[in-house]
């Protein structure tokens, strides 16, 4: 019965930071650590039904705003495929194990590494980010262009006539 299940899991699951019981019949999990960058969390809910009828999983948890809705997609197709399997048991454990077993392949297709490695290139230095600044430089005035700028104008802020004929004939 879920009662006996509910119970096993929260022997099972004891201490696991990893595990939330959000009510007697709706429960997270964490697959992977905190700030690993392909942790996902799965929620399994029971209806009045189950485990005759599948449980309802979802990935709508605010911790996985970062994975694609197609990552998250296909990591509830694989999950619904191991329920079908698992119908009329207790299956919310073997769900979360199944997760946790499967994790690299869960999350294979999700973009994770182009986000981490953009933001280390950026602090290591690659050949990219020179001729970005390059670039800035032209469209902004450099500290002694602006100070020769301000030299230039009279204490109202005014510039007076005439000010800016020299760059024109540069």
């Amino acid at each position: 019965s879920p009662q006996m299940e509910l119970e096993a899991l929260r022997s099972i699951y004891e201490g696991d930071r990893c595990f939330r019981e959000l009510s007697p019949v709706s429960f997270q999990y964490r697959i992977g650590e905190n700030g690993d960058p392909k942790a996902f969390l799965i929620e399994v809910s029971w209806p009045e039904t189950y485990p005759q009828t599948a449980p309802v999983l979802s990935m709508d948890a605010f911790f996985n705003n970062t994975i694609s809705s197609t990552v998250k997609q296909s990591i509830l197709d694989k999950l619904m495929v191991e329920v079908e399997a698992n119908l009329g048991t207790a299956m919310t454990y073997t769900l979360f194990e199944y997760a946790k077993d499967n994790k690299e392949l869960f999350m294979e297709n999700q973009p994770v590494h182009t986000v981490t490695s953009a933001s280390n290139s950026i602090a290591i230095g690659t050949p990219d980010v020179p001729a970005s600044k390059k670039k800035d430089k032209k469209e902004q005035l450099s500290k002694t262009q602006k100070r020769k700028l301000a030299d230039k104008t009279d204490h109202k802020g005014e510039l007076p006539r005439g000010w800016n004929w020299v760059d024109v004939i540069k």
